[in-house]
């Protein structure tokens, strides 16, 4: 989502719609193109943010059928080289602001990490995005914050999901953070879809650097449901002749099932396996090859 697969140039009809991205927070939103604007991927824009208007980027065109990024907003304006600098400027100014927000955070003893402080580009507010483990009571501080800076205040507790999305990072993957890089708006990832898919249990496997499960676990959840429907779960019993086995893998990759018992461990392909509609008991029909105990 940070760049464009392609250059594309949009002349609004009322009907285009193009994706944006607000340049400090990096939420995306979805924006009609006026009829008669000329937009290119990468172009700055100005929109309507929950902060105010701000500085956001175009990402690329978005289907008009779409409705996957929510209520469009409108594009205030196509932003000039003045706009960017002023970003650019207030972006100078943020890391000051954000260890002055520090310092008093700690004179009023309050227990918040401060994530981010940004300069909203279109109006005199500042606001300030921390994390904290409960609810905080920053009037005092937002009253000192207002006499430093002279503007409006705004702090703004975030999740450690919208953290790693503003900080950004690499996952274990080694690519850019899916939250910063792909889309903001992921959906709900369980610990059902890493068990649907085979995946380790283990904590440290399966979580992102925000300590969260994986946005990635989301992707190939459908396929692996969808493929498995039909066939049986690991640790079920499968009869072989006169044998109860029991299957130790499902590999819907390679549409193999692998089952062990009476001394003999097997992977036979996944239709060969079946179950009884009326018992639900399940029965190998053809036997394969034994495979290597230790593969």
């Amino acid at each position: 989502m940070g760049s464009c697969a392609s250059r594309f140039n949009i002349v609004g009809d009322g009907e285009q719609r193009v994706l944006v991205r607000v340049a400090k927070t990096g939420e995306t939103h979805v924006a009609p193109v006026a009829e008669g604007v000329s937009l290119s991927c990468r172009d700055y824009v100005i929109i309507p943010t929950r902060y105010g208007r701000d500085l956001a980027r175009v990402v690329g065109p978005v289907d008009p059928a779409s409705d996957s990024y929510g209520d469009p907003v409108q594009i205030q304006r196509v932003a000039t080289p003045a706009d960017v600098d002023r970003y650019n400027e207030n972006e100078a100014k943020a890391d000051d602001a954000l260890r002055i927000c520090r310092e008093r955070a700690q004179q009023h003893g309050l227990n918040m990490a401060l994530v981010r402080a940004h300069f909203v580009l279109d109006e005199p507010r500042l606001v300030f995005f921390f994390t904290a483990e409960s609810r905080v009571d920053f009037r005092d501080l937002v009253r000192d914050l207002v006499h430093e800076f002279r503007l409006r205040i705004e702090l703004r507790q975030i999740g450690v999901r919208d953290e790693a999305r503003m900080v950004g990072g690499l996952g274990v993957c080694g690519r850019v953070l899916c939250c910063n890089a792909v889309s903001d708006r992921l959906k709900p990832v369980s610990i059902k879809m890493a068990k649907t898919q085979g995946l380790s249990l283990n904590s440290m496997k399966i979580s992102g650097p925000c300590g969260r499960l994986l946005c990635c676990l989301e992707y190939e959840y459908d396929f692996y449901r969808d493929a498995k429907r039909g066939l049986p779960n690991v640790g079920a019993r499968v009869k072989h002749g006169e044998v109860l086995m029991r299957v130790t893998e499902v590999n819907v990759l390679n549409d193999t099932i692998q089952v062990e018992g009476d001394g003999m461990n097997l992977r036979v392909p996944s239709n060969q396996i079946r179950q009884n509609p009326k018992t639900q008991r399940w029965t190998l029909h053809r036997e394969e090859q034994p495979v290597d105990q230790e593969s």
